[in-house]
């Protein structure tokens, strides 16, 4: 198992509906941040994935539990540890947390495979990657 990365969000208007609400598609969004910065923790900019090696993540599955509601304002914690990682796949577990009431507000588990930007085709994920997650237990 993966160590846990960290990332802190604040809840802005723009992410609620009238009643302040968040939206429950914003949690979708709140999560490819935290998978996006783990990667950056790691040294990996996706932009230069793209342009250098001509790879992107794309999510193949995902499966998401919305168990309490997040508001404006509240300060949240993406919680993204990789449970698996294959050839051309990873597997993300994560947790939102409101850090005002200690609580998993969200859960998901979500598959991004890595394919090629031109065609979209499944390929290995770069082995500079794996190593860093194979070196990060």
């Amino acid at each position: 198992m993966h160590e846990n990365f960290f990332h802190t969000l604040k809840v802005y208007y723009e992410d609620t509906d009238a009643g302040g609400v968040v939206f429950y598609a914003n949690y979708l969004k709140f999560i490819e941040r935290g998978r996006t910065e783990y990667l950056r923790d790691l040294g990996f900019d996706q932009g230069s994935l793209a342009k250098e090696k001509n790879i992107v993540f794309v999510v193949k599955s995902l499966s998401a539990d919305y168990l309490s509601p997040a508001y404006l304002d509240d300060m949240i914690e993406v919680q993204t540890i990789i449970k698996s990682n294959k050839n051309a796949s990873l597997v993300f577990t994560q947790k939102i947390l409101s850090l005002e009431k200690n609580t998993v507000l969200f859960n998901a588990e979500v598959k991004v495979v890595s394919v090629l930007k031109n065609n979209l085709k499944p390929c290995a994920v770069p082995q500079e990657i794996m190593e860093k997650l194979n070196g990060r237990k």
